[in-house]
């Protein structure tokens, strides 16, 4: 078994691979061999997978229904039967909690897949045909920029109307310009390229060269950025439910919780300290992953 393993470790760290499959899972293998150091990215990882399989698993794991009301168990402090305590109307706080994670990666899950391609799309199209293209979209972007994230958020809910699914389009709304500014400075730097003059000799259209050569290649940055804004996002959606403006009650959604704790903060300080802790820890653990991330594949860090 170990004379399999160290002939497969040669396999894939070899100098001179055979195929491009073989270059591209040694890749791999090294990306992994190099994230695996870094231990606070590992870390945070393990925090992320825990919290997926707690949101997947979350009805066998909480012990209560989270959104059932017992007025004669309101207010209950820490114990072996309320983990978390109870809040103001007897709700388990720890059930409610498990149950929260899956609203929170229900939130940055939906923002990642709308606000990246939008942004990866504005920028390589900007970035690549330049001039009045990239003046109007860059102005364009500049405008959402000028704006703090969370306000132009509450702008967007207020006008949409409060609710998770109005949240999500406004946190989309204003996470893409960031994405738009990495891929317009990566095709800058792409465009002319010779491989890229040498697709045009052959005719290929913009729209092939844009999506088939330019957006694979900045897709590693923006996977970095992506990640770090987990945690804004996860914070803006917070913020949002603190405010009344994301999932409404009684959505077990951990920024709303916090809002209804504080009534109650001197007295009953579990009601805000539990689900502010797992907006803590959880948006910790993005920004650990991040950092990760972006020691393994920030395309830079060999020239640094």
């Amino acid at each position: 078994m170990l004379l399999l393993r160290n002939q497969w470790k040669t396999w894939l760290l070899t100098d001179t691979p055979q195929s491009s499959s073989q270059a591209y899972v040694g890749r791999i293998y090294i990306g992994i061999l190099e994230f695996s150091k870094n231990h606070l990215a590992v870390l945070g990882l393990a925090i992320i997978l825990s919290l997926i399989l707690v949101a997947i698993f979350a009805p066998w794991i909480a012990p209560y229904d989270p959104v059932e009301t017992n007025l004669a168990n309101r207010l209950q402090p820490l114990s072996g039967k309320h983990f978390f305590g109870t809040d103001e109307v007897g709700r388990d706080i720890f059930s409610r909690i498990i149950h929260g994670s899956r609203l929170t990666l229900y939130v940055i899950g939906l923002v990642a897949i709308i606000a990246a391609p939008v942004g990866i799309i504005v920028g390589t199209v900007s970035g690549y045909f330049g001039g009045i293209v990239d003046t109007v979209l860059m102005r364009i972007t500049d405008i959402f920029l000028a704006f703090p994230k969370l306000i132009l958020a509450l702008a967007f809910v207020a006008a949409l109307g409060p609710g998770i699914e109005n949240a999500i389009i406004a946190i989309s709304i204003t996470s893409w310009p960031p994405y738009a500014r990495i891929a317009r400075a990566e095709t800058l730097t792409i465009r002319g390229r010779d491989f890229i003059n040498a697709i045009k000799l052959q005719g290929a259209n913009p729209l092939r060269i844009i999506a088939g050569h330019i957006m694979p290649l900045c897709m590693s940055s923006l996977i970095i950025r992506v990640t770090l804004d987990m945690a804004g996002i996860i914070l803006t959606a917070a913020g949002l439910g603190f405010l009344g403006l994301g999932a409404q009650p009684p959505s077990p959604e951990w920024g709303a919780m916090t809002s209804a704790g504080r009534a109650f903060i001197l007295d009953h300080w579990w009601l805000i300290t539990m689900p502010g802790s797992a907006i803590f820890i959880v948006s910790l653990a993005f920004n650990l992953f991040g950092d990760g991330l972006r020691e393994v594949l920030d395309p830079k860090r060999e020239q640094a």
